[in-house]
């Protein structure tokens, strides 16, 4: 008989860790952060966890203070003798400092990784990291989900007709191709230039968009000014329409302003950080059932395969 699966969350995505619980079938297991006035805090389980399969359900999303909870939660429940801990992190940040790009710099996301297996944390479950390789920053396994599994129905549904589909940056260009390829469909290339970060000097479509019905993928969406400058540009080289699909919501600075003055549709990302605003141009799509599943299958041994629809490429 399996140990029991006992669900757990911090202060920075609440709303999302009670929903994947109600999907996997459990309620939250109550924990408390205890905060001092001096700025510290401690997480405290106010139940027994001894042999348990724990999950941690915290993204690394800013303040900082989430990734030390998380830290914290993990130190917390291997003393108190958790038979297995897995770290679910809907929004793993540092994720762009995945290389040394210029000198003297670090590498945010290889500290991150080396942190949480340091604290101990037994597994990891993630979803769309910034580059797919910092899976290779982990000694322990890692679990990385796709939000392709419950962007590609609601794209579906849309019953586009000249479907095709953009990527914002060359670095997405692995990504969107794999989308496209599900549906058969085109794909163009949006090249960005850069003088600095959060700010673009020039860009270019490499493809042909006229008359189509544009689809945007892309991981993170931070200020929006990519994801903007790109439908815009989309629509002057005659584009028929230009919708977005983000995972994350990082949604900093002027984003919510930059969206909601944008010519896209829509723009739909997944519920991995919560919303600081509501905007009648965002549609957001839980990723619950996919975590719960995927919490479900690690419990009980079973593959994650299944969840990784675009896998399973569409047949004309």
């Amino acid at each position: 008989m399996n140990p029991s699966v006992k669900i757990f969350t911090g202060n920075s995505n609440p709303a999302l860790a009670e929903r994947i619980a109600a999907r996997y079938g459990n309620v939250l297991g109550k924990v408390k952060i205890q905060k001092f006035s001096d700025g510290e805090f401690q997480p405290v389980f106010l139940e027994s966890i001894r042999g348990d399969y724990v999950f941690l359900v915290q993204g690394t999303n800013a303040p900082a203070d989430n990734l030390m909870e998380l830290l914290l939660m993990i130190d917390a429940a291997k003393r108190a003798s958790a038979g297995y801990i897995t770290a679910v992190i809907p929004y793993f940040g540092f994720a762009r400092q995945d290389r040394k790009d210029k000198p003297r710099v670090a590498i945010g996301s290889k500290l991150i990784a080396n942190l949480l297996t340091a604290a101990g944390a037994n597994r990891v479950i993630t979803m769309d990291l910034h580059a797919p390789q910092i899976q290779g920053f982990f000694d322990i396994p890692v679990d990385h989900l796709d939000s392709s599994a419950i962007f590609i129905p609601y794209i579906e549904n849309l019953k586009l007709k000249n479907l095709t589909f953009a990527s914002p940056d060359v670095g997405s260009t692995t990504r969107v191709r794999e989308v496209a390829s599900y549906f058969n469909a085109e794909m163009v290339i949006c090249d960005k230039h850069r003088k600095r970060a959060n700010e673009i000097a020039s860009m270019v479509v490499i493809g042909d968009v006229t008359d189509k019905d544009i689809v945007l993928i892309d991981d993170i969406c931070d200020t929006a000014g990519t994801l903007t400058k790109s439908a815009a540009l989309l629509m002057e080289k005659g584009a028929r329409s230009v919708r977005a699909f983000c995972t994350h919501p990082v949604f900093s600075g002027n984003a919510y302003e930059n969206i909601n003055n944008s010519v896209l549709d829509e723009l739909v990302v997944c519920d991995t950080i919560p919303l600081k605003q509501e905007s009648p141009k965002i549609k957001v799509i839980s990723v619950a059932d996919l975590f719960a599943v995927a919490i479900r299958n690690m419990h009980e041994n079973k593959s994650i395969t299944s969840l990784f629809v675009h896998s399973q490429r569409r047949m004309s």
